[in-house]
């Protein structure tokens, strides 16, 4: 049988090895992240220099604005029918929101 004292020594050993693998972990993760941000950052540039326009983020927004409300409609339980008055203008308002904000950012 195992004493009180080597119980707390046995734990504090395994909480001391979790908290190194935690560590090593986090500077793998940093150092993962640091090497691969040149690769995205000009991926990010050669994509979005140019911008969105005022016709492509209609498109991109008429997409969302579709998926969410689909989404919604299914979570409320009442299937796609039920809240139809409701999500008509919800669309337009999700469409309008999207649409602006898509523009302004990109």
């Amino acid at each position: 049988m195992r004493t009180e004292q080597e119980e707390q020594r046995a734990a504090t050993r395994i909480a001391v090895g979790l908290t190194v693998l935690g560590l090593v972990a986090l500077a793998l993760l940093v150092w993962g992240a640091s090497a691969a941000l040149p690769v995205f950052s000009t991926w990010i540039d050669s994509t979005f220099s140019p911008g969105l326009g005022l016709k492509t983020s209609a498109i991109v927004a008429a997409v969302v604005s579709v998926v969410v409300i689909v989404v919604f409609a299914i979570a409320a339980g009442d299937g796609l029918i039920g809240e139809f008055q409701f999500m008509v203008p919800g669309f337009f308002l999700f469409f309008i929101f999207f649409w602006l904000m898509t523009a302004w950012v990109f």
